[in-house]
């Protein structure tokens, strides 16, 4: 397993296909985190001002400029700031097992396996935690 930080982050998810929605949450879930899942931009959007996630991860399902484009407005949209990361996978210009941070707190991966996205995701919130 994955080294775990503290219990209770809260991940929001925003993935359109319900089944896989519902994985990446019970994944998540056995690792400690509070998942927020959210089906679309707009569901995120109202889930992040509601509660402030720790991180929003985002699933590619489209164009690597539309699933971008979908997280930046998620953080602008929410209010998030700069603090929040933004975690997007399964990029298909990104090369399999690739981790790019393209700006800020804004990482973009194709992992070869869903451990090397929990790896991923854990060192950027103990990066977070670390600086706040």
């Amino acid at each position: 397993m994955i080294n775990k930080i503290d219990d209770g982050l809260i991940v929001l998810v925003v993935e359109e296909v319900e089944e896989t929605r519902d994985g990446i949450e019970a994944l998540l879930r056995v690792d400690g985190y509070r998942v927020d899942p959210a089906r679309d931009e707009g569901d995120a959007v109202r889930r992040a001002r509601r509660q402030r996630p720790d991180l929003v991860l985002v699933s590619g399902g489209g164009s690597t400029g539309d699933v971008v484009g979908t997280a930046l407005r998620i953080r602008q949209r929410a209010e998030l700031d700069l603090t929040v990361p933004i975690v997007m996978f399964c990029i298909p210009t990104v090369a399999e097992g690739a981790e790019v941070e393209i700006e800020r707190n804004v990482f973009v991966t194709r992992p070869d396996n869903f451990d090397q996205l929990r790896d991923l995701l854990t060192r950027v919130l103990r990066n977070v935690l670390a600086t706040s």
